[in-house]
């Protein structure tokens, strides 16, 4: 890292907040807006401050589970900070993206100040559910004057055809397809992953902010049980990142000239060493590679890299959890064992996964922890979509050699990305390339395979037979040659 003079223009992370709300009657809780203000007024109050809102040019928000309008506009209005450009990033869009593009601005010398904001409040629209009302929301009739928006769908239509409506089905497709490249037993995949999220509740049960701070064994994470049901198989509920939290997080960025004219004290910045990202959209069913992430590669590298990272990597380290695939894969293509701590947070299924918002609650962790001395640099990765798009923000101590580092690499991801044509109603051999077992309440456990034609393309095809599904959960079946008759499969 740099010792010499800080330039500037050098954006410093100097204030974080967050917020938690866990109330059983919903007509109490507080609303997403109402946890967000208090986020950001928590930031700061951490930054030592008094003048630092009203100066914000920039407010950027992820779209939660909410029906605002201009959440940035009102955060505009409530801090005094009336001439800040706002913005809204709908689902789709990676959380890093924002935090990127605040600290190009303030690197380029077009802003001093930015601010980023979320919330969702998962469990209070579950408690309005299960009353049978609508949790209510205060109505805004202004528009933001940005707006971020992905450009392509995240799903296949193949994939929607075949009744895939929540991800969790697409990523225990791929975690078969990546245990199946390791050479590794189901059983013994399934004990890897499950002893890595014991470690993360473990840590969630010594964050201060986590939703579940009760330490859980392996056993109890890979067991299916009435309070822990399976979802798709691998995946029982505690390895999937818990949706229904009421949290709230936000980070106050300024550049390092203005850091030092506001007063804010040296302690409290946090140097941004490098965002990047891949934005290169690829349906699951059509990745010619399920077991890879080419994007992850190239950013992951290119964010070490601007710092400098050695082979042991960065001191800190905070991988998207909102399934288990995705730190494992994430992991490998950094180079980073499995056996390390690979959470600040505890994760998603403990520390909590609010809506498109989880990624500030991990960078305002990681700053705290940076600035206690746990560590000198910290890496926050972000997944969008099902590993669709992928970014990394690195943070650190000191300023890096190059200052701050922005890097897209989607064109390089782009040719690197292999991908197959997606075909419906196939018939003929074939061979698994992915699979795994859907679970419900009103169905019986269906078996979904995704398969790679005799001719090179891909399929889709499921099964209800007991015997079979009981096979697939035991027995490795990647690689099983089967016969697919349009939506039926069956061992060939």
């Amino acid at each position: 890292m740099n010792s010499a003079p800080t330039d500037p223009r050098q954006p410093v992370l100097v204030g974080v907040g967050t917020c938690m709300q866990r109330e059983e009657d919903y007509s109490q809780a507080r609303e997403p807006m109402d946890l967000m203000l208090e986020a950001v007024r928590s930031a700061a109050a951490d930054s030592g401050s008094t003048s630092v809102l009203a100066d914000v040019e920039r407010i950027a928000v992820p779209k939660g589970r909410w029906r605002y309008n201009n959440p940035a506009g009102e955060i505009a209005r409530s801090i005094g900070a009336s001439s800040a450009t706002t913005v809204l990033a709908s689902v789709g869009v990676l959380q890093q993206s924002l935090v990127g593009e605040a600290c190009s601005l303030i690197a380029g010398g077009e802003i001093n100040t930015a601010l980023i904001a979320g919330a969702d409040a998962g469990y209070r629209i579950l408690r309005a559910q299960q009353a049978g009302q609508r949790a209510a929301e205060r109505q805004q009739e202004d528009a933001p004057h940005e707006r971020r928006q992905p450009l392509e769908e995240l799903l296949h239509p193949a994939e929607l055809r075949a009744g895939i409506r929540m991800p969790v089905a697409l990523y225990a497709i791929i975690e078969s397809a990546w245990r199946a490249k390791q050479g590794w037993t189901v059983a013994e995949h399934r004990q890897t992953v499950a002893t890595m999220l014991q470690r993360f509740s473990e840590i969630a049960a010594e964050n201060p902010h986590a939703w579940r701070r009760k330490p859980v064994s392996a056993v109890e994470v890979s067991e299916a049980t009435d309070r822990n049901p399976m979802q798709a198989f691998p995946y029982t509920r505690l390895h999937c990142a818990a949706w229904n939290v009421d949290q709230a997080g936000a980070i106050l960025l300024c550049s390092a000239g203005k850091a030092q004219q506001l007063g804010i004290p040296r302690d409290k910045w946090v140097y941004a060493v490098a965002s990047t990202e891949s934005n290169h959209m690829v349906p699951v069913s059509a990745r010619a590679e399920l077991a890879g992430c080419p994007g992850a590669l190239l950013a992951g590298r290119a964010a070490l890299c601007a710092g400098d990272m050695g082979s042991e990597g960065p001191d800190l380290v905070e991988l998207y959890s909102c399934f288990p695939i995705a730190v494992e894969s994430y992991a490998q293509e950094l180079g980073l064992s499995l056996a390390r701590d690979l959470t600040v947070t505890g994760g998603m299924p403990f520390a909590g996964g609010p809506f498109n918002n989880y990624v500030l609650q991990a960078s305002c962790r990681m700053a705290q922890l940076i600035r206690s001395g746990h560590g000198r640099t910290g890496l926050v990765s972000s997944v969008s979509g099902v590993l669709t798009k992928q970014g990394f923000g690195l943070w650190a101590s000191a300023p890096g050699n190059e200052g701050f580092v922005s890097l897209d690499v989607t064109a390089d991801t782009a040719q690197m990305q292999g991908i197959k044509e997606v075909v419906e109603a196939y018939c003929g051999g074939a061979v698994v390339a992915g699979y795994t077992v859907l679970y419900g309440k009103n169905h019986p456990a269906r078996a979904l395979v995704l398969v790679d034609t005799h001719d090179g393309r891909r399929a889709l095809a499921w099964s209800e037979n007991p015997a079979l599904v009981q096979r697939i959960e035991t027995a490795e079946f990647c690689g099983q040659r089967i016969k697919v008759e349009g939506e039926v499969f069956a061992l060939a």
